[in-house]
């Protein structure tokens, strides 16, 4: 009975052994990758790992408050961590896929202009509903002043509650985690287009690079959004619940985060690069 009553708590502590051990899986990984195809795939597999860190470090910016939300009872946005990341992330990605052809740096950046607008207009809706239709200002519950602005937040807290609304200072967190998991996104898209339109033609067996466009277009969509999906899920259970933004305790979390996205990104990312070159 002790054994099943006792449950471990999700990100409560550092693992230095387990970090260290997918820090060396990843290396292998990559190692993999630079024996079967050291060129054009080893790029495309380092952009993928890099956006998935990207992924994975900007969900923990991006305030959350679940179901305690929705009842004004904790300060976010009333959904889940890996919806509210995946959306961001979504609408960056198709801003980044619209720029693509004007080359990484331009596509990156509109990725993540993407991502933290679709953020800054989901926040300030969000506030406009608390405001307007709840009734409730916004205030935190994990710190006694905004990191930003320095307004106190004792006095509109309600009790009994973690604080609710969206203080300014997870408004700021939600667009900058917004910026960095569209930019992420962007580079996987990008790496991965860039990739396919070189190898397809070779492996489809086709002679006109143009033919092989949509499947290189669908192939690298598929990959970066479910490389989305994969970054989201990790990180949401190392928040394990909800979060405020870059101020909350559980942001302390996310060197962990950054060895699982590490991970996750380069064996979903040796599968992509693995499908055209062997």
């Amino acid at each position: 009975m002790t054994a099943v009553a006792a449950k471990p708590q999700a990100g409560a502590a550092m693992n230095p052994t387990a970090m260290a051990v997918g820090v060396v899986l990843t290396l292998v990984l990559i190692g993999i990758c630079y024996y079967i195809s050291p060129g054009i795939g080893l790029m495309a597999l380092i952009g993928v790992i890099i956006g998935g860190v990207l992924i994975g470090f900007g969900t923990h910016f991006v305030p959350v408050g679940g179901a305690p939300a929705a009842m004004g009872q904790a300060p976010g946005i009333a959904t889940g961590v890996a919806m509210l990341a995946a959306g961001a992330g979504l609408a960056g990605l198709f801003g980044g896929a619209w720029a693509a052809e004007q080359g990484l740096t331009m596509a990156v950046i509109t990725g993540g202009i993407g991502g933290g607008l679709m953020m800054a207009i989901t926040c300030m809706m969000v506030n406009f509903v608390y405001a307007f239709a709840m009734g409730i200002p916004s205030a935190s519950g994990k710190v006694a002043k905004d990191p930003i602005t320095g307004n106190t937040q004792a006095e509109f807290k309600s009790q009994g509650t973690e604080g609710h609304g969206l203080p300014f200072v997870s408004f700021v967190g939600g667009v900058i985690g917004g910026i960095l998991g569209g930019a992420g996104g962007t580079l996987i898209y990008v790496e991965l287009l860039s990739l396919y339109q070189q190898m397809l033609p070779a492996v489809l067996k086709v002679s006109n690079p143009a033919q092989v466009m949509p499947v290189a277009i669908s192939a690298a969509g598929i990959f970066a959004v479910g490389l989305f999906l994969v970054n989201a899920v990790l990180t949401a259970y190392n928040i394990t619940g909800t979060i405020e933004g870059f101020h909350d305790p559980k942001f302390k979390r996310w060197p962990r985060a950054i060895v699982a996205s590490m991970l996750a990104s380069a064996l979903c990312g040796l599968v992509a690069v693995l499908i055209v070159v062997l």
